[in-house]
């Protein structure tokens, strides 16, 4: 028998054994290898760029139509600006993966992973703004960590890659919403027909109609202690109620301008989250009126006058620059740790006529105490231009204008001059809703300027007696602590103040004022005005003539949001408590001694102060030293005249602060202005700090 064969040792003599081998790649299989893997990369960052940036943007864009408005933007940039959105961040972390290959595969990988971790950390903040009640530098911290574990997650397993890679469909997605579904739509792609005009009735000449619509204005603020008009503090306000029907109890329908304003010019109640657009609201004031007026409107962020029946003036800030601009900003905010009013309107305010260069506005009226031939630049630049447009014509004419005044931000004293205020003031807390309210009536001071300048001109050009004059607001807004603003919840607590609102008309003929106290809303504005000029309306509406009789019932429709209607009491608002100056505002003060110290910014704007040029420091911001308790009270001189008297605010992320606000211009004087800031305490004693 055969025994086993047993192996032989190799002749050293012979050839060498055959080892096993991995075979030799295919020609440029290494190189297709190594573009999947940049793909695969790519579409990670793609998914998660998507999350981060496109989606929370275009979601705010998507239901701010009026961002777009403002800014006169053209569907061509709405679709540049959304690419932007889509493309550069993706773009931008791609190359630099790309360009991480220079050093090596391996440099390559933890790059591409610590994009994903910070990535994730940046999603993790926003998700956790909006699940916990963790800010600042806390939630840093822990979206620092879960951007870590991502990281590591990722380096480990191969889940979440997949994951990742699937999600890159999301930006595509988004950007479809947004250009085919959100309110924003009817900009970038504006379709439906141009509405009706409306039909005669009635004979005679057809009056000029001025329609001067303001923002964010309460009736509450006009009114003195005795429920009528302030004239001492808004005296062409009052001239206006001398010569013109007022309704006191007149109400605007929505707290959002986006769906008040439609629903003045429509006289429909809002019933769709849609565009302020001529493509959604076909029929409206514009149209009605179009076939027999000629129309000058100024429209601010809306743009419900179509094409074919007004021009709409070149806007000082638009473009696909100042798009981009504004929407880093807003980039800014969602992004953020800290909590940030996540609102394109918040930017808005009307340029002045030197920032858009303008011609400067009439000759002064005779009142000394109004430098308005000094501050035409100051003026806002389309109340110019409204202005100027308040000519007699052989056709009637609609002039319009949405002015965005008192509306915030704030920055008009009631002379004319304005001021410098730091973005990030607050406008809710402890001292400063006080604040928020005195800056409001300032501004609403300028504003009652305006009026009486709007007054002035048409009857020196003869427009006065035969003209439909409306003056009014869109909506008001609540300066109640603990419910400030115009939501819901301030609404539920100050009716009166979010939606009473001013409103004036002044008939053709009229000479002696009169109160009507009907229950007016906002609805009814487009029918009283089709009414008074003598035009059927092509359709129905759901407001009433005030040539009708008024309304049975008292209550009102009131929508936070649209097709939800709120129902709210009627009636005319009360006018709410205003706590009396300090006793010491007006005083002066002599020579005190110094204990203590505070911040002040911008401190060296009193070296040179030059009234003339329309700007003054008439809001004093800064800190001081936590031992001072919160609600110490600091007084604020100008030159040795106590001008505020303020509280120390609760402890926040920017310090212990304070802010005072001296709206009267007659406290400084041109050149070099003291300020000085004093401690008051508990009787009355003042001790000045040293300032910094």
């Amino acid at each position: 028998m055969t025994g086993p064969v047993r192996p032989t040792a190799p002749d050293p003599s012979g050839p060498d054994p055959v080892e096993p081998s991995t075979p030799e790649p295919r020609p440029g299989e290494g190189r297709r290898a190594g573009r999947r893997a940049e793909v695969r990369r790519l579409l990670e960052v793609t998914a998660l760029v998507g999350l981060v940036v496109t989606q929370p943007l275009l979601d705010v864009l998507g239901r701010s139509p009026d961002f777009f408005l403002f800014h006169g933007a053209t569907p061509a940039q709405v679709a540049a600006l959304v690419a932007l959105v889509a493309l550069v961040p993706t773009v931008a972390l791609g190359l630099v993966g790309a360009v991480s290959r220079v050093a090596g595969r391996a440099v390559r990988a933890g790059t591409h992973t610590l994009l994903v971790g910070l990535l994730v950390a940046a999603l993790a903040v926003q998700v956790g703004r909006h699940v916990t009640p963790v800010r600042g530098v806390p939630l840093l911290v822990a979206a620092v960590l879960v951007g870590a574990a991502a990281a590591y997650a990722h380096r480990r397993f191969t889940v979440l890659g997949r994951v990742l890679r699937v999600a890159a469909l999301g930006p595509v997605v988004f950007v479809a919403l947004f250009v085919l579904v959100s309110p924003t739509s009817a900009v970038v792609l504006p379709t439906g027909p141009v509405g009706a005009a409306g039909q005669a009735h009635g004979s005679g000449p057809r009056p000029p109609v001025v329609l001067l619509i303001l923002d964010e204005l309460p009736l509450v603020s006009l009114l003195g202690a005795d429920g009528r008009i302030d004239a001492a503090r808004y005296p062409h306000f009052a001239e206006l109620a001398a010569g013109s029907t007022w309704y006191p109890a007149a109400s605007g329908v929505s707290g959002w301008t986006p769906y008040a304003l439609p629903a003045m010019l429509t006289g429909r109640y809002p019933a769709v989250p849609a565009a302020p657009h001529y493509s959604r609201y076909p029929d409206n004031l514009f149209t009605a009126l179009g076939g027999w007026y000629d129309v000058r409107a100024q429209e601010s962020i809306t743009r419900l006058c179509p094409p074919s029946r007004c021009d709409q003036p070149v806007r000082p800030e638009q473009g696909l620059g100042v798009l981009t601009r504004r929407s880093a900003e807003l980039l800014g905010q969602i992004v953020a740790p800290q909590d940030s009013r996540i609102d394109p309107e918040a930017s808005y305010r009307e340029p002045s006529s030197a920032e858009v260069a303008v011609d400067a506005a009439e000759a002064a009226p005779a009142d000394p105490k109004f430098r308005w031939d000094r501050l035409n630049e100051s003026q806002p630049a389309r109340f110019t231009a409204f202005l100027d447009d308040l000519r007699p014509s052989d056709r009637p004419t609609l002039h319009f204008l949405h002015l965005l005044m008192p509306h915030a931000p704030w920055t008009y004293l009631p002379s004319g001059a304005r001021y410098d205020a730091p973005d990030e003031l607050p406008n809710e807390g402890a001292g400063w809703v006080d604040l928020a309210r005195q800056r409001h009536l300032a501004q609403l001071g300028y504003t009652d300027r305006l009026i009486g300048e709007t007054l002035r001109t048409l009857r020196e050009r003869g427009l006065y007696d035969e003209s439909l004059l409306v003056v009014t607001a869109d909506h008001g807004v609540s300066f109640t602590q603990g419910v400030q603003g115009r939501g819901l919840d301030a609404l539920r607590a100050q009716p009166g103040q979010v939606a009473g609102v001013p409103l004036f008309v002044k008939t053709p003929g009229q000479r002696t004022g009169r109160v009507d106290g009907r229950n007016w809303e906002h609805v009814d504005l487009l029918p009283t005005i089709a009414d008074e000029v003598g035009i059927r309306l092509p359709g129905p509406v759901d407001g009433r003539s005030a040539r009708q009789t008024p309304r049975d019932r008292t209550d009102k429709r009131f929508y936070d949001s649209p097709g939800k209607a709120v129902t709210i009491p009627g009636g005319v608002p009360a006018v709410p408590r205003v706590s009396p100056p300090h006793p010491l505002v007006g005083t002066t003060v002599g020579e005190v001694p110094e204990s203590g110290q505070a911040r002040v910014v911008g401190l060296d704007a009193f070296g040179d102060v030059d009234p003339d040029e329309g700007r003054l420091p008439a809001l004093v911001w800064g800190t001081v030293p936590d031992g001072v308790p919160d609600g110490t009270l600091l007084a604020v001189a100008v030159n040795g005249r106590i001008a505020a008297v303020v509280p120390v605010v609760p402890e926040d992320p920017d310090g212990r602060r304070f802010a005072a606000f001296m709206p009267d211009d007659r406290l400084f004087v041109a050149g070099v202005n003291r300020l000085d800031v004093y401690r008051v305490d508990a009787d009355g004693a003042l001790r000045r700090l040293a300032l910094s």
